[in-house]
């Protein structure tokens, strides 16, 4: 505990855009075939720096087959929250947990991330006796406590009641337990946030646990059996008070990006495909008259390829859906960043007027079909998946792995690990950076990325932003 508030926390997401910009990249790896431990990567981020875009440290975990995913901080922003803040912790620990074992590794990245280490390791049986949840996905720093959803029940297989959110301690780490008063119709999960002094969080959903650990199950997926609704809650009565079908033709939504400036009560939700035609789309939902309120506003079509180039997966469709599996928010709340797994395309959408999104850049890397290499000439598989943008809005890094057996089925030729990053011209635009392509050991994935002091899907925000 500090005698100040940690400097890398920011009233407003301005004063957030005028921090000092990061200096490394923390990644997630996974080993797909479980064969070694997953890891955490520390990559160099400092234009001008001898190891720029090299991995300068690694913290290896003393299993396998966690299956890393998602992670996040035990402090950021909103630990200055006016009412239930805690504006004395520090941005110092990485949460991550691991979405097959349900097993939550603390990483105390003081006094450096280059000496970045395990502090303390909580155990699924934790996890499983005092909240009756599984699979333990994001992770958001919250006013209160760290907030960690789930994707499956209790049960070996994950289906034994539904998934929900739980709620750790952010100085002891000690599960306290599940966060849900009333859940009403909620019985699946993905991603969650909120908007903090409007009291109020969004929750998306994906799948349970058979419907994705052993890949997409394609009879599920066209008898529309995957999550396709948003639900809404009081955040400090615990209780959804909303819940909107996007319809069930609209199969997986998954990230959900309120705006930052918690001024405005809108934002975005990506939904993977849409099973009558394999377009993907963009949500903007919002808040009028005392109710939630959601409409699709940007589309994605699938594109034709040849059999030979598809997977078998998709052969019998003769094309590649788009499937967007990842959106991120500029700090400014300015452009919505979506990853275009399928297709190799990273879109860049204008999103001043949320309900008409205007599409503002795009660069194409990988994808099924396209193939298409990095600047540098270097081959990329997959294609742009997890996105994170920095601070300023200048820089976008994305990675190229979704989840090791969908990974498989999509692109089953391999996908050897890489990162890339994408400056952002003034006034929108995107060029991939020649000098940033992050290689991974061989054996090893890389999934989210996280920036050192905070990035644009981590904080959450107390205070209005004054940008005169």
């Amino acid at each position: 505990m500090t005698m100040r508030p940690d400097p890398t926390f920011h009233a407003s997401p301005k004063l957030a855009m005028e921090a000092p910009p990061e200096q490394f990249a923390y990644t997630l790896l996974l080993s797909p075939d479980f064969k070694k431990p997953d890891a955490l990567a520390v990559i160099d981020a400092k234009p001008g720096s001898k190891t720029y875009g090299k991995i300068v440290h690694t913290v290896t975990m003393p299993n396998k087959g966690d299956e890393f995913h998602h992670f996040g901080w035990n402090a950021c922003s909103s630990a200055l929250s006016p009412l239930t803040g805690h504006a004395f912790v520090e941005r110092r620990y990485l949460i991550i947990p691991g979405l097959r074992s349900s097993r939550i590794y603390i990483i105390d990245t003081k006094p450096s991330p280059l000496e970045a280490k395990i502090h303390k390791i909580i155990e699924p049986e934790e996890v499983f006796k005092k909240t009756g949840y599984s699979r333990p996905h994001t992770i958001h720093c919250g006013p209160d406590g760290i907030y960690v959803s789930t994707l499956g029940g209790s049960g070996k297989d994950g289906t034994q009641g539904p998934p929900g959110i739980f709620i750790m301690d952010c100085e002891t780490f000690d599960v306290l337990g599940r966060w849900e008063i009333d859940r009403g119709p909620q019985t699946l999960h993905y991603d969650f946030w909120w908007n903090l002094p409007r009291d109020y969080m969004v929750t998306s959903e994906w799948a349970l646990p058979p419907q994705f650990e052993n890949g997409i199950v394609a009879e599920d997926l066209l008898s529309n059996k995957y999550g396709h609704r948003l639900h809404f809650w009081d955040l400090r009565a615990r209780r959804n008070v909303q819940t909107i079908d996007l319809g069930a033709n609209h199969q997986m939504a998954l990230e959900v990006r309120p705006a930052h400036d918690p001024i405005r009560e809108y934002g975005f939700v990506g939904v993977v495909v849409d099973t009558t035609n394999l377009e993907a789309s963009i949500w903007t939902w919002w808040r009028e008259g005392g109710k939630f309120h959601a409409e699709k506003t940007a589309t994605i079509p699938p594109e034709p390829a040849p059999k030979e180039k598809l997977p078998p997966l998709l052969q019998g469709f003769g094309a590649v859906p788009p499937l967007v599996t990842d959106i991120d928010l500029s700090m400014d709340d300015r452009f919505l960043y979506v990853s275009c797994w399928g297709t190799g395309e990273m879109r860049q959408y204008d999103v001043r007027d949320p309900r008409k999104p205007k599409l503002a850049g795009s660069v194409h890397i990988g994808g099924i079909a396209r193939r298409t290499p990095h600047p540098n000439g270097k081959a990329f598989a997959g294609g742009p998946q997890m996105v994170e943008i920095s601070r300023d809005g200048k820089r976008v890094y994305w990675t190229n792995s979704l989840y090791s057996t969908w990974d498989d089925q999509f692109y089953p030729d391999g996908m050897p690990g890489a990162e890339v990053m994408a400056n952002v011209g003034a006034n929108g635009g995107l060029e991939l950076a020649k000098d940033y392509f992050v290689e991974f050991p061989e054996g090893y994935r890389p999934h989210q990325i996280r920036l050192e002091g905070g990035d644009c899907s981590t904080d959450s925000f107390c205070y209005p932003s004054v940008w005169n």
